[in-house]
């Protein structure tokens, strides 16, 4: 089977009331995002990407937004359930590479915690790990501080190809 890329993106709307929680971690700030779990749109992005790279649908279909078990769901735990779904189908995360895009917070603070965060769930090398703050200029939902989304692209070897 060799090596394998997925992609990934979410998106959700800032809310208050919640708290905000990107990359595995809790960021203080005066709005969270919306959604039925966590909202954590950076593991969501990564579990849709290695979801693509493994052939094995969505985030969507693993954990529908229709299942109560979900409902106010850590997106660590979401995460580590993918992560163990690509090690049952013998795979193994070479690289995680994303971007999370949003007018505000400022993430350069966080962003070696996220990654020690991220690789901690996926059992990989902390350097294996990469995240880019982006904002979105004032333009659209993110521009106007509405919403925060995430992108995210892996590569994962098959274990006979280690």
């Amino acid at each position: 089977m060799g090596y394998r890329t997925g992609i990934g993106y979410d998106l959700h709307r800032l809310t208050s009331g919640r708290k905000l929680f990107l990359g595995g971690i809790e960021i203080p700030y005066i709005h969270g995002l919306l959604g039925h779990s966590d909202a954590d749109v950076l593991l969501h992005a990564i579990c849709d990407a290695l979801l693509g790279a493994i052939g094995e649908g969505d985030i969507g279909e693993l954990f529908p937004d229709t299942d109560p078990r979900y409902d106010g769901i850590s997106s660590r735990e979401l995460l580590k359930i993918v992560y163990e779904l690509v090690a049952k189908k013998n795979f193994s995360i070479v690289n995680v590479d994303t971007v999370v895009v949003a007018e505000e917070p400022k993430l350069f603070p966080f962003k070696k915690q996220m990654r020690q965060a991220i690789a901690g769930i996926l059992n990989i090398k902390e350097d294996s790990v990469n995240i880019k703050a982006k904002t979105n200029e004032g333009i659209g939902e993110i521009g106007d501080k509405l919403a925060i989304a995430a992108y995210a692209i892996v590569t994962v070897v098959s274990g006979e190809d280690k």
